[in-house]
């Protein structure tokens, strides 16, 4: 089998197309790639002409829109200024349970840091930053915080058990 490298297009229905493109070049900054007017499309570069790219579809009227997952990779500083710049936008920062947050959550296992937020049709979207950090499973899901004081945290829980 051919290995694959990375995921390079995805594709999403949107309820209006034009509060769409708003929402993912104004708020979210994405270059326009192209646009299908008669065809009622858009295609969007993720980081970069040639890197990735974003397709939203006009759903057809009546049709729903089945909400769907993406998660964007961002650099770790960016993401810990995520919060204030999605507020600035008007658009809760969410955790990992969807519940509104002030930082990011890490998922222990892989490591990563996430933030997630909703577009205007629902699709539940993530910034995501891999940490260089080793995977620890067991602490499941922390807030950054957390994450970031776990060592300190584990040195005083020798400590006391020593005392």
């Amino acid at each position: 089998m051919i290995p694959i490298q990375d995921l390079f297009e995805t594709h999403l229905n949107v309820g209006d197309l034009s509060r769409s493109i708003v929402f993912y070049a104004d708020t979210l900054g994405l270059e326009l790639a192209q646009f299908l007017a008669d065809r009622k499309i858009a295609f969007y570069w993720v980081g970069g002409r040639g890197n990735s790219m974003l397709g939203l579809w006009q759903a057809q009227p009546g049709s729903p829109v089945q909400p769907l997952h993406i998660a964007f990779r961002v650099e770790l500083a960016d993401m810990l200024r995520a919060h204030d710049q999605l507020r600035a936008a008007n658009i809760a920062p969410l955790d990992f349970d969807r519940k509104p947050t002030t930082e990011p959550v890490v998922l222990a296992w892989m490591p990563a840091a996430s933030l997630y937020f909703y577009d205007p049709d629902g699709h539940l979207l993530e910034f995501l930053s891999m940490l260089p950090d080793s995977p620890e499973p067991h602490l499941g899901i922390v807030g950054w915080s957390a994450w970031k004081n776990r060592d300190v945290a584990h040195l005083l829980g020798e400590s006391e058990s020593k005392g």
